[in-house]
């Protein structure tokens, strides 16, 4: 067994380091408390939640929710060739996610258009209050991700690169923390209940 795949296995010390997982669980407990928070406020404003968020595109969020599952899906396919062939067989499967978490913010940003245009701004009332505070937020990490996911595409197309196997299961790790997080955030702002 060579150092790398000895280090990749090692229990103790999760892929990105232990600061990486503190920013992970700190990043979910704040989306987690201000979803908490959304949801108490729309118990308070039933009518203006529910009117808000019929607004909404729902083809929009599912599709997008599509999109980072789908992205998800080949960035564990990356890690999974990075660990059986090394981690120049990553490379396969980068472009793909890169493309579709690009694809989110593709969309995202045609919808941001569209609420503008509408008036649903910051600002408008308190649902969208959230819905752009909690959504934008999403959407910085998304694109912090992107960044991160280009630079180790390039790593491990590099011939003597230091781009390892931990550094690619570390920007799994903090990719699918953004699934994650659009996974709580779609049901609560798209969908009613």
């Amino acid at each position: 067994m060579d150092q790398e795949t000895i280090d990749s296995a090692n229990l103790y010390y999760p892929p990105g380091g232990i600061l990486l997982w503190i920013i992970i669980f700190l990043e979910l407990a704040t989306f987690g408390i201000a979803l908490v928070a959304m949801v108490y406020s729309g118990k308070a404003e039933p009518v203006l939640f529910h009117e808000s968020r019929l607004s909404l595109n729902v083809t929009y969020g599912t599709i997008n929710t599509i999109f980072l599952l789908t992205s998800g899906f080949f960035m564990a396919l990356s890690v999974k060739a990075a660990k059986s062939g090394g981690k120049r067989r990553a490379r396969k499967y980068l472009p793909a996610t890169i493309l579709f978490g690009t694809l989110f913010v593709g969309l995202k940003s045609l919808e941001y258009h569209e609420k503008i245009v509408a008036g649903s701004s910051l600002g408008y009332n308190t649902f969208f209050d959230y819905y752009w505070m909690l959504t934008m937020f999403h959407l910085v990490h998304v694109i912090v991700g992107l960044v991160i996911l280009v630079s180790v595409y390039f790593g491990v197309n590099k011939k003597n690169g230091s781009t390892s196997i931990q550094d690619i299961e570390a920007s799994a790790a903090f990719w699918h923390m953004c699934d994650l997080i659009w996974l709580l955030l779609f049901p609560v702002l798209y969908l009613t209940f």
